[in-house]
């Protein structure tokens, strides 16, 4: 298991050294790409080691979710606080505050795992919640750092593609530092190791180029956020990213409960399939520059929606492993063309000294969502089931279908997306 780490770790810099040699993209982006998967293997590390964990710990079954559902939470409370810092400070400087939080909630979490401590566990993940508020803006410095408009869509799947490894440290890191140091129940040693990569995150990021931050009076010229958020294509926009990583976030926090507590499959298999699941989210975007101009952002959202709608029918179906492994893999990708269509949309709907507002209430949005049905999976699967819990996340589905659907059919919203 280490070497798989280690090995990650080599590939990961590699293709950021030859990557920028070869691909022509501003050295903020690279730089980029190899911070975020190291900064988010601390979500992948807490979706496996963290619900195992919290399914020990916590005083009832039903709240075994529960630290899940609090890093959610911290991503959410922290989202407009991190867009303010930004705006005071600039994005180098807010992301290295924010990564300084997440070494903090990888080492309480360590302690957490050493004193079987459930609160001093959900207290990590709240950190390291309130440190991806910061992560996540990493995409819209990748695109803010490009000089060309038409290079964004290259930018943001390269940034995406980087989650990738993310996928690998994440679930590796939790296996194999599982008893690095002796306790109970393990993965002490995890989220030390988990503490060290987001200290090599910290290291690259402060190499970072500041980008330009809005003023006070850019922001006083600007449009009313009322205008904004009204308009179609913004709604349309928000639906996508919201409704895709609701849908994923639910579905993707039951899945290794059920498998690993319920179904009794081993944690070598639950591992494999979340790691199958993350890379099924960031591999699509090798090839979405060339899909978005094949078919454009709106056929992206239905191929999206018509992927979860199988995930429906593949959980319904059967426990095996190779269905919990399709489930997984679907939901990634179908997270991965929402989410990318939903965070090219946005910007359509701004002028750019308005992004951070709406950057704020965008992600707010999101992870509120992804917050409230993380928190409730675990409720419905330990009282209802998995067949339950499913069938719940269908009308959300047919929702966003319907949204899509509207989306090719609205004539304002071709129009602002002529170019696709």
């Amino acid at each position: 298991m280490f070497y798989t780490l280690f090995f990650t770790l080599i590939c990961l810099s590699l293709c950021a050294f030859w990557g920028k040699r070869y691909i022509n993209l501003p050295n903020n982006v690279w730089l980029l790409f190899f911070s975020q998967p190291l900064a988010m293997s601390a979500t992948s590390l807490m979706v496996l080691a963290g619900g195992i964990l919290g399914q020990h710990l916590a005083p009832k079954s039903s709240l075994a979710t529960l630290p899940i559902s609090m890093l959610i939470v911290g991503v959410a409370l922290a989202v407009i606080p991190a867009n303010k810092l930004t705006q005071r400070l600039g994005r180098r400087y807010s992301l290295l505050i924010g990564l300084c939080i997440s070494v903090i909630g990888a080492l309480i979490s360590a302690i957490a795992a050493y004193f079987l401590s459930f609160y001093l566990l959900i207290a990590g993940a709240l950190c390291l919640g309130f440190s991806m508020a910061f992560v996540a803006q990493m995409r819209f410095c990748a695109l803010e750092s490009v000089n060309d408009a038409k290079d964004s869509p290259k930018a943001l799947s390269l940034l995406m593609v980087g989650g990738i490894f993310a996928a690998i440290l994440g679930p590796e890191l939790a296996v194999a530092g599982k008893d690095w140091i002796s306790s109970t129940h393990g993965f002490v040693g995890s989220f030390v190791g988990l503490a060290v990569l987001l200290s090599l995150s910290i290291v690259t990021i402060s190499k970072l180029t500041p980008t330009h931050i809005n003023t006070p009076d850019d922001i006083h010229k600007s449009q009313s956020l009322k205008a904004i958020i009204t308009q179609p294509i913004f709604l349309v926009a928000l639906a996508s990213a919201a409704i895709g990583y609701g849908v994923m976030s639910y579905i993707m926090t039951a899945t290794p409960l059920n498998m690993h507590l319920i179904e009794g499959h081993q944690l070598a298999d639950t591992k494999w399939v979340v790691q199958s699941h993350i890379i099924a989210m960031y591999l699509p975007s090798l090839c979405a520059t060339w899909l978005i101009n094949k078919i454009g952002l709106r056929h992206l959202m239905l191929l999206g929606c018509l992927c979860y709608v199988a995930v429906i029918l593949l959980a319904l179906i059967g426990h095996e492993l190779m269905h919990y492994w399709w489930v997984m893999v679907l939901l990634g990708i179908g997270w991965n063309f929402l989410f990318l269509a939903g965070t090219l949309l946005l910007p359509y709907s701004y002028k750019n000294r308005q992004r951070l507002q709406v950057q704020s209430i965008n992600d707010f949005s999101i992870f509120a969502m992804q917050a409230i049905v993380s928190l409730l999976a675990g409720v419905i699967l330990f009282n209802w089931g998995w067949f339950t819990l499913i069938l719940l996340g269908l009308p959300f589905i047919l929702f966003m279908l319907g949204i899509t659907i509207y989306a090719n059919a609205s004539a304002l919203i071709n129009g602002k997306l002529a170019h696709d």
